[in-house]
């Protein structure tokens, strides 16, 4: 089907997305692996449900291109229309080839639920057209997704259709019995629905068996009825005076036995051929085994191609000849990806996950890959000539790839990711996440109760409530940085010092999310009611000799923590969480919460010696930060501490996050004309604010 891509698109997250339409599917008869006969899908029995639906490259779930906002099955056709948001190398595949001129064809994937055999002599009507059997029509059944491939099932289109529990990517002949039970329904079934006033596609299996057991019960005069030639007494011309309708029952429902016998040998052949060429294949070449099942090759034709696949496997003086095999250029580029991304120190668990264990095998065999050979594999793997010695000839050449940029881009993304993870973040443990939808200020709305529940009167009305608006804000901004491979990184096979660069980064964009929530939390900032966020009048502030951190200033905290109200003076009843500390009382603040018994000394109006620790019962965990006490934020003290609650129960800060995207972005761009190299920019969009007093309570420490 045709398939467009645009140069440029409307913006999303402040990124230019590529758009694109495709036909998916003409409407005309298509011949699929598995099925003896063509297949039709009638597009007025399709269900598209929402009009988002996932684009893939070869229906592979895990190689997303992007997403559709348009759905259409007008004009007898299907087409979709969207843009290109995925980010990985599925998505860089499809621009790039598409910008050289390549004519990708698109592909459907389809559930079945209803199929009807249309018989050799007979013609049954979809998506305007008419088409004569032998020939499957696909009555009812549900999109799932759409997929750009190399070549389709036909020169104008391609689909894929399988049933609800069909192996992944393998198309299921309608057959009767077995795991996979999907029975193609005969045409006079269909035409005896639609005499009775029904849509086949629109009903439900229950429906539908009620309807083929009544069908089954009026077979001989559905018989009847279909006979031609009858005159106006309903008696066949040259028929004796009293037609043999059992005979002609009979006959009827030997056509229907034929038709499932002849699937069913159908289903038998089908099976045989599979099984011989797995057997041929013994797993050694998924590709050719994949291909020969879905393009309908037959035993010699496979034995054919494993036997050149095993000729060109064989090695050579190139020690990347193993690469080349038969497995296609994704294969190989994908080898050379997780190969750099395990000499990047990436752990192996990540990348079986997401490459697979094939992959990882070949990965392993190229995992010494310099950054010299890598950028003569992608020139090579894409037929870009390069010379004999390395020069910057061979950097023009491989960054004039689709490949070398775009498994850099990953690599880089999965180092800067690693180290965003590993980076312990205390703001994410007090705080609550949030999704904000653009740049401009957010309000964030919560109703509190007003008033309590009062007696019924006698005449039994019930007296009017109320809800206040209570209101808080948060803001998303941009941060970021551009780093480069170089030209010198590049002679001097320096990958460590290249990715050594977005993993600081990763680093930093965790720990910018604390460096937001301790700047806000120091600065006390004014809310909406013009107090500050810790202030007497909110009952969470409290100073003076007496507020130091011991048992009784504790004690004293979660009392006012305790007595906090809601907007109606009401208690909230919330115990605290967290006790917050800079790290000069971390030890101070443990032995108050964990120890088991209690020793005081002074007065003896304060001695306990020795008793029950209670605050150990509390369930609150100490949190020690050096934000707290470092000098470069306003506000700091070695002596204030802090109570907060669950902010899962209670809101306290809120990190807000552009569109739910909770890690920073790596995307590669080009350098300058005069620079030999590859720029990258990392960027991390998120915002972070105090959304209710009554989550917190800070003390002082000090007069």
């Amino acid at each position: 089907g045709g398939v467009r891509i645009e140069a440029s698109s409307a913006s999303a997250e402040g990124k230019s997305l590529r758009r694109f339409s495709m036909t998916a599917y003409t409407g005309g008869a298509m011949t699929l692996s598995g099925w003896p006969h063509p297949v039709v899908v009638d597009l007025s029995g399709l269900s598209v449900g929402k009009r988002s639906r996932p684009i893939l490259m070869d229906h592979d779930t895990g190689r997303i291109v992007g997403h559709t906002d348009a759905v259409s099955t007008e004009g007898g056709a299907l087409t979709v229309a969207g843009v290109i948001s995925g980010v990985g190398s599925a998505a860089q595949e499809v621009i790039g080839a598409s910008d050289n001129g390549f004519p990708w064809q698109a592909s459907l994937g389809a559930a079945v639920k209803k199929v009807v055999f249309v018989p050799e002599g007979k013609t049954a009507s979809a998506n305007g057209k008419e088409f004569a059997g032998p020939v499957y029509m696909v009555r009812s059944a549900r999109l799932g997704e759409v997929s750009f491939v190399a070549l389709g099932a036909d020169e104008t289109t391609s689909a894929k259709v399988e049933a609800g529990r069909a192996p992944a990517g393998q198309a299921v002949v309608p057959e009767y019995g077995g795991d996979s039970f999907m029975e193609a329904m005969t045409m006079e079934f269909e035409q005896w629905v639609k005499a009775k006033g029904f849509d086949l596609a629109a009903l439900s299996e229950e429906q539908t068996a009620n309807l083929k057991a009544l069908f089954e019960e009026d077979l001989p005069a559905a018989t009847n009825a279909a006979q031609a030639g009858t005159t106006g007494s309903g008696k066949p011309e040259g028929a004796p005076e009293k037609p043999p309708v059992q005979a002609t029952a009979s006959a009827a429902a030997d056509a229907v036995f034929k038709a499932r016998e002849e699937a069913e040998s159908a289903v038998r052949a089908e099976r045989e051929r599979v099984a011989a060429i797995q057997e041929i294949c013994a797993g050694e070449f998924p590709r050719i085994e994949r291909d020969a099942i879905r393009l309908g090759w037959g035993v010699d034709d496979t034995s054919q191609k494993v036997l050149k696949a095993m000729r060109e496997n064989r090695p050579q003086a190139d020690v990347h000849v193993a690469m080349r095999g038969d497995k296609g250029r994704d294969y190989d580029k994908r080898t050379l990806e997780a190969a750099l991304c395990i000499r990047a120190g990436i752990p192996d668990e990540a990348l079986v996950k997401e490459y697979g264990e094939q992959v990882m095998e070949s990965a392993w065999a190229e995992r010494d890959i310099s950054l010299q050979q890598l950028f003569v594999e992608c020139a090579k793997m894409e037929g870009v000539p390069v010379p004999r010695t390395f020069s910057n000839d061979t950097i023009r050449a491989g960054f004039s790839t689709v490949s070398l940029p775009g498994i850099l881009n990953n690599a880089a993304n999965k180092k800067l990711l690693k180290a965003f993870e590993a980076q312990p973040i205390v703001a994410a443990r007090l705080c609550s996440e949030g999704e904000l939808n653009d740049f401009k200020e957010s309000e964030r709305y919560r109703l509190t109760d007003v008033g309590d529940l009062e007696p019924v009167a006698p005449d039994g009305e019930l007296k009017h409530g109320g809800l206040k608006e209570e209101k808080a804000t948060n803001q998303v901004q941009t941060f970021g940085k551009v780093f480069s491979l170089t030209r010198e990184m590049i002679y001097n096979d320096d990958l460590n010092a290249f990715m050594k660069v977005p993993e600081g980064m990763g680093a930093r964009a965790a720990r910018k999310i604390d460096q937001l929530f301790f700047t806000r939390l120091l600065a006390n900032p004014v809310q909406g009611d013009g107090k500050t966020l810790f202030h007497a009048d909110h009952r969470n502030w409290r100073d003076g000799a007496d507020t130091a951190l011991s048992a009784d200033a504790l004690t004293l905290a979660i009392q006012m923590f305790l007595d906090q109200t809601d907007a109606d003076g009401q208690p909230i009843n919330v115990s605290p969480k967290f006790l917050l500390v800079p790290t000069a009382l971390k030890m101070a603040a443990r032995e108050l919460l964990n120890s088991v018994s209690f020793f005081a000394t002074g007065s003896a109006n304060k001695l306990r010696i020795p008793t029950y620790n209670a605050l150990a019962d509390e369930d609150i965990e100490v949190v020690a930060s050096p934000y707290l006490s470092n000098a470069n934020y306003h506000g700091s003290s070695a002596k204030a501490w802090y109570l907060f609650a669950d902010s899962g129960v209670v809101d306290t800060f809120e990190i807000g996050y552009l569109k739910g995207r909770r890690a920073p972005t790596v995307e590669q761009g080009e350098t300058d004309f005069d620079t030999l190299g590859i720029k990258f920019r990392v960027y991390f969009d998120l915002g972070v604010r105090e959304q209710d007093f009554r989550g917190m309570v800070k003390f002082k420490g000090e007069a």
